[in-house]
Formats: structure tokens, sequence, C-alpha cells
């Protein structure tokens, strides 16, 4: 298995997220409502598998291996496109959990802008994930060995193992402090 694998794999999942979240837009349009605890399970979803998990094998492993390597130009320009796209769906997420606190304490106008930045995201990340997994991965694999890439792999699987613990662990510490 190449290392991007993986990366493609999560973002079915993504995708299958976003439908759901799609599905939920239009009930929105129906009801003129949401339920604020599904916002929460979407914005934990994005933070944690889609942002922290995904994006953090990506930005942490993988553009780190070829922000050294001799990318082209425009193989570079397309990385720092992604990494910068990154950041908008973590802004666009920081956005969506403050509507959602106001429209939880009663502001119903609050959910113009909840169903907004939802509708934002079920936008931005197919574009995002089309980018990755025809354009920036393909290429990116010529900049590596076999043998080099078969070492990412591990690295992914590392960083995955990982990951439930950082969570729990950083919930545990928030809640010790309250």
């Amino acid at each position: 298995m190449q290392a991007r694998a993986p990366l493609m794999i999560e973002h079915r999942l993504i995708e299958r997220m976003l439908s759901i979240i799609n599905r939920e837009l239009k009930l929105v349009e129906q009801t003129k409502a949401i339920d604020p605890l599904f916002v929460d399970l979407a914005v934990d979803f994005i933070r944690t598998y889609a942002d922290r998990t995904h994006h953090g094998k990506e930005e942490g492993i993988l553009f780190r291996k070829l922000e050294k390597r001799n990318l082209t130009n425009a193989d570079r320009q397309v990385m720092h496109e992604l990494i910068e796209e990154h950041a908008f769906g973590r802004k666009t997420t920081k956005a969506l959990v403050n509507a959602n606190v106001q429209y939880r304490k009663g502001n119903d106008s609050a959910l113009a802008s909840v169903a907004a930045q939802l509708h934002t995201l079920v936008e931005f990340y197919p574009k995002h994930i089309e980018k990755e997994d025809k354009v920036f991965f393909p290429a990116s694999r010529s900049y590596m060995t076999e043998e080099e890439d078969q070492i990412m792999l591990a690295e992914f699987m590392e960083f995955d193992r990982k990951m439930i613990h950082e969570k729990y662990n950083a919930l545990v510490q928030s809640l010790e402090h309250e």
C-alpha cells in the first residue's frame, strides 16, 4: 500500500460525513431549526478526524517531508494552497462553534450563521479533497522512493495509534482545570 492510500480512504469517510451534514442542512431549510448536538458532533468530527487526524498527517508528516524536497514551483504552490485551505477549514469550524453557542443560548438569528458555516464546509471540502486526490498526491509520489513511501506509511500508522490517546488526555486535562 502506498502512503497516500490511507489519506484517500480518510477522504471517503469525510465525504460521507459531508453528505450527512448536507442532509441536515436540507432539514434546516424545512424546519427552520437545527439540533445543536448534531452541530457538536459535526464539529467534533471535523476537528478530530478531518483536521487533527487527517490534516495532521498531511501537514505534520507528508508536507514536512516534501518541504525539504526540490518540488517544482507548481507543486510547492499547490502544497501551500492546501495548507491555507486547512487553515480556512479551521477558521470556518471556529465560526461554526461560535454560531452554535449563540443558537444554543436562544439566539434564533444565529441559525443562519450555523447553516452558512455548515454550507461553507460542505462546499469547501469536496474541492479540497479533489485537489489532493487528483493533483497533489499523485505529483507528490514522484518525490519519494518506494522505501521512503513505506517509512511514511508507517509514520501515518503510528500517528493514528497515538491520536485517540491525545484526544482523551486533552479532554481529561481540560475537565480537571474547570
